[in-house]
Parts: structure tokens; sequence; C-alpha cells
């Protein structure tokens, strides 16, 4: 069983910069990918970077290209997300996910990772 805790959430102005940590334990032989999904008031949660661990394949929400950057240690058993140039839209929750070996091929959606961290909230004001 995977288990996952998020830090590093916190407040920033815009234009500022965070770099998120998740802390995975049991991922080495479990685990497929790994991904980041944050979850903004009355909104869905919405999928932010992927990073496959086969390939070292990253892949990237269309509002986040080019200024978020999802990567991990030597051992895979800690997963970051580096935030640069942050809006305001880019305020939430954001959770760490991981998918299992067992699924045949995962897309940066919640419905294809299996377990999910707490959380750790980010605020970005203007």
């Amino acid at each position: 069983q995977v288990q996952l805790v998020e830090s590093g959430g916190g407040s920033v102005q815009a234009g500022g910069s965070l770099r998120l940590s998740c802390a995975a334990a049991g991922v080495t032989y479990s685990t497929k990918g790994m991904g980041w999904f944050r979850q903004a008031p009355g909104k869905e949660r919405e999928g932010v970077a992927l990073l496959l661990f086969t390939t070292d394949e990253t892949i990237y929400a269309d509002s986040v290209k080019g200024r978020f950057t999802i990567s991990h240690g030597n051992a895979k058993n800690t997963i970051y997300l580096q935030m640069n140039s942050l809006k305001p839209e880019d305020t939430g929750n954001y959770y760490c996910a991981a998918a299992g070996t067992w699924r045949p091929y995962i897309l940066l959606r919640p419905r294809d990772f299996d377990s999910w961290g707490q959380g750790t909230q980010v605020s970005v004001s203007s």
C-alpha cells in the first residue's frame, strides 16, 4: 500500500515560486507513475503534471506548461513539483497521487490513480 504525504504549500504573491514535495512510501515496486492534481473551491479536481516511471516521460496541463516542473529523486520515493511564475488561478489544494503497476496505461486524469495524499494548500494573491 502506497502512502503519500505532501508538503511545501503556502501563500505567495503572483509571480512568486513554490516547491511542493511528496514523500512516497512503498512506490518502488507498485507504482507506474506519479501525478500532481489540484482542486480549487467550486471546481473539479484537475490534473497538473504526470511523471511516468517506465520512461520518465512528463506530461503537463496546458495551463502550467513552461511554469511547472515535476521530478523525482533517485529512489523515486520523493516527488517534487516546482512552481514558478505563479498566478492567482493556480490557487487550490494540491494532491500527490500514485498509479498502480496493474494499469496498462495512465493519463493525467484522477480515475487513473489509486493512492492519494491529504493535500497541501497553495494560495496565490495578486
